[in-house]
């Protein structure tokens, strides 16, 4: 039965640092490959930026005809909030399956819904990000034994989404952030740039 890596996220855009993450995952826990699931409406944030079509498409672009990478768009098919047990239960029993996060996540993860009905379906596999402990909540910890959490081999790299859409709002390319073509994509369909001020808008009152 093969292992297969699953990478939830917005991709709000994907850039090179969720891309590195896939790799390291499909290197280090020899996986047969690593699926990327683009969320289609998060219930613990707000409004996503781009569009469904526009994240899928820029994540078809990062992924290239890498063997390794491959894209589920289960998320985005789905009416209504985003709930990884969803996701995790319509997904078929022909692979054993390995839930791949950043540290900053694996923090919060107690917050999911039915987290420990996820635990059920997958085992975890953490990445070291900027700021965040690799060590789970104590609840989690306690829930994760005896089998415990599964620790990837990744230099912390201190990319964002929120920092790169912030970027671009303001002009700027982070060209060190993000794939060429991610970036083209973005440029030629003028994605997260600052609204125009109406007439109304630009009003003092």
């Amino acid at each position: 039965m093969p292992q297969v890596g699953l990478l939830g996220g917005s991709f709000d855009p994907v850039h090179l640092a969720h891309i590195a993450m896939a790799r390291a995952a499909c290197q280090a826990l020899q996986l047969s490959y690593v699926e990327l699931l683009p969320v289609g409406q998060p219930w613990q944030r707000g409004r996503l930026s781009a569009s469904p079509e526009h994240r899928l498409a820029m994540l078809k672009l990062a992924c290239g005809d890498d063997p390794q990478l491959r894209i589920n768009p289960i998320e985005l098919q789905r009416p209504g909030a985003t709930y990884t047990i969803d996701t995790l239960t319509a997904l078929p029993r022909t692979a054993r399956y390995t839930w791949i996060l950043g540290s900053d996540q694996l923090a919060n993860f107690c917050t999911w819904h039915r987290w420990r009905d996820i635990l059920q379906h997958v085992r975890l596999a953490v990445v070291q990000r900027p700021g965040s402990p690799l060590e789970p909540p104590m609840e989690l910890a306690q829930a994760l034994a005896p089998e415990g959490l599964v620790r990837i081999p990744l230099p912390p790299q201190d990319v964002s989404a929120s920092a790169i859409r912030q970027a671009l709002t303001q002009g700027c390319l982070p060209e060190s952030q993000l794939d060429p073509l991610v970036l083209g994509y973005i440029r030629t369909h003028q994605l997260y740039q600052r609204p125009a001020l109406t007439p109304d808008s630009s009003r003092t009152p």
